[in-house]
């Protein structure tokens, strides 16, 4: 076989998608930037490498579309989920991994796979031929992005996304601080101490939103608006909301109980969670910013426990482009008017780690297929891929499309199943029992 499948972009989807068109017989090149051309997140070389967070979030199958995701991604053979699962790090209910770990076997396993290549290049435009994916995150280049600007004929959405201070482990005060899960979720004594707490009483969290408030931030160029993600908003954003937004946000006092002081109910809570193997360095859950790095430092150190803290990463910002899926992808993610190139990733409109991957897993056997000369039934409606690749290509709102975590509430409804929250537990259960017989019977017939 002659004909390869290039992608372009090494993150979640580009590795996932090289990962599965390999695996069904196809020969690929990866054409990752990196090394050679940074970005304002990236750190590494690595593909896969995760800058915002460590969190799958919850790998609960019946109950979370994301775990149900998960799921999903695990039963077709997904290299990202297998890496995660080998990385795993205490994290209650939720998938956390050692994002250094992570990244490097995802990276070793395509560098050893005969049918993979990986060249280290910039792509700047839309190749005429050839059968190609565009994988390339959140950070697109500027050239790349004009390039496609110029092929849509639209101007290509752009939010503000922020990512969150990493603090050294040993710079905790935890004669503060204390270890706890949420609700001490957990099969094991690991899990259910994997989040360290940091407690606040009512004059403290009010003078650390004051605080956040007042903070220089950073400032837009003229004429930029910025427009974020709900689901990653900077903290200062949202405070501006309203004072109480954080306590009942990623501040939230529930299900903790500082041992400290059992019997005081803590006004706020800020939780960090552990980001490597060894322990030694721990995110701030939920603590994206948007703040100058000076301001960062003396804001977050008027958090008990955290007066002392010393940041291996601090917080920062950065533009976030993405595609109109609804309007110009097809249902197998290719470009309508160049049918020769496909969209995999954050740059559809799908937003989180597993989102991503799960796009480039679809994008990555749909390219192999057509390579292969035969096609891949659609994917069912009802699976957690079905539900997600149907919203970004023609069940959203084209007019109001906006970046979109899996959720139950793109899936069609289970007859039978009541609504409201006495029969949440049951519907979730059937969306999940019906979307794995789906996936099942799809990847039989694929």
């Amino acid at each position: 076989m002659t004909d390869k499948l290039h992608i372009v972009g090494g993150g979640m989807a580009g590795s996932e998608a090289a990962w599965q068109a390999a695996e069904m017989g196809v020969n690929v090149v990866i054409h990752e930037m990196r090394p050679k051309v940074g970005t304002f997140a990236h750190q590494t070389g690595n593909l896969a490498e995760m800058v915002c967070s460590n969190s799958f979030r919850s790998d609960d199958d019946e109950q979370n579309a994301v775990g149900l995701l998960h799921w999903e991604m695990r039963a077709a053979g997904g290299l990202i989920m297998a890496s995660a699962d080998a990385h795993r790090l205490p994290a209650g209910g939720a998938l956390a991994v050692d994002r250094d770990l992570f990244a490097e076997t995802v990276s070793n396993r395509l560098r050893s796979h005969p049918r993979v290549s990986i060249t280290e290049e910039e792509v700047t435009d839309l190749p005429q031929e050839g059968q190609w994916i565009f994988a390339t995150g959140p950070l697109t280049s500027p050239a790349l992005g004009e390039a496609i600007r110029q092929q849509t004929g639209s101007d290509a959405l752009a939010f503000f996304d922020a990512i969150a201070p990493i603090v050294y482990a040993d710079t905790i005060d935890m004669s503060r601080a204390w270890l706890q899960s949420r609700y001490d979720k957990g099969e094991t004594e690991e899990e259910r101490t994997a989040y360290i707490n940091c407690p606040m009483d009512r004059d403290q969290y009010e003078a650390f939103i004051d605080a956040l408030l007042a903070a220089d931030k950073t400032e837009f160029h003229e004429g930029e608006t910025a427009t974020y993600f709900d689901g990653c908003l900077p903290i200062e954003v949202m405070a501006e909301r309203g004072r109480e937004t954080l306590r009942h946000g990623p501040m939230k006092p529930v299900g903790l109980t500082n041992p400290h002081q059992p019997e005081v109910k803590p006004y706020a809570v800020v939780q960090l969670r552990r980001d490597n193997a060894l322990g030694t360095l721990y995110n701030i859950v939920g603590f994206q910013t948007k703040m100058k790095y000076g301001a960062q430092t003396s804001v977050f150190r008027m958090i008990p426990g955290l007066e002392e803290a010393g940041f291996a990463r601090l917080g920062g910002i950065h533009r976030n482009t993405f595609i109109n899926s609804p309007t110009l992808l097809d249902e197998q993610m290719r470009l309508r008017s160049r049918p020769n190139i496909r969209f995999a990733g954050q740059i559809t409109g799908v937003e989180g780690y597993v989102e991503s991957a799960a796009m480039g897993l679809l994008a990555g056997r749909f390219a192999a297929a057509g390579i292969l000369g035969h096609s891949l039934p659609e994917v069912p409606q009802d699976s957690a891929m079905g539900a997600l690749i149907h919203h970004i290509t023609g069940g959203a709102d084209a007019k109001t499309f906006q970046p979109m975590n899996v959720n139950f509430g793109l899936f069609r409804p289970v007859d039978g199943l009541k609504g409201g929250r006495r029969g949440r537990k049951d519907r979730y259960k059937g969306y999940t029992d019906r979307a794995k017989a789906a996936w099942s019977d799809w990847l039989a017939q694929s």
